[in-house]
């Protein structure tokens, strides 16, 4: 499948559709639509290696990391991979931290991978460790 620099959803893939449309669900945050998007057996790998089954999980993690959070959706880029299509969500997170100091510009690549219309699979990376330490005047 071709690379999409275009994040509207109108001019997606498929599959990338269903990612964004996930991302969406997931930014408002509404966990129980998010999951609507992924197969039961879903396999969420979150940032730290830490493992959820529901999108509950990484929404309840970000709870306590975030005031809030959200995502500016740069690109999707799409491929065929072995187990179904992979989808890469790349972009950057913004929002407010706990003590509510802003932040922006916070990188992050989402990867997925779609199978008969749902996600099955989602690893999740981004800067967010490094800027913590830095906030706590360790030089990452």
């Amino acid at each position: 499948m071709p690379e999409r620099d275009d994040p509207d959803t109108q001019t997606l893939p498929a599959e990338a559709g269903i990612v964004r449309n996930f991302l969406e669900a997931s930014m408002k945050p509404d966990p129980d639509l998010a999951a609507t998007f992924m197969a039961e057996d879903v396999v969420i790998t979150f940032t730290g290696g830490r493992e959820f089954d529901h999108p509950s999980g990484p929404t309840g993690f970000n709870a306590g990391r975030y005031k809030w959070v959200k995502k500016k959706m740069d690109r999707f880029d799409v491929a065929e991979g072995k187990d179904g299509v992979v989808v890469y969500s790349v972009g950057t997170l913004y929002g407010e931290w706990p003590d509510g100091t802003p932040f922006e510009g916070n990188r992050y690549v989402d990867r997925f991978e779609v199978r008969n219309g749902k996600i099955t699979k989602m690893d999740v990376w981004n800067d967010s460790a490094e800027r913590i330490l830095t906030r706590m005047g360790i030089d990452a």
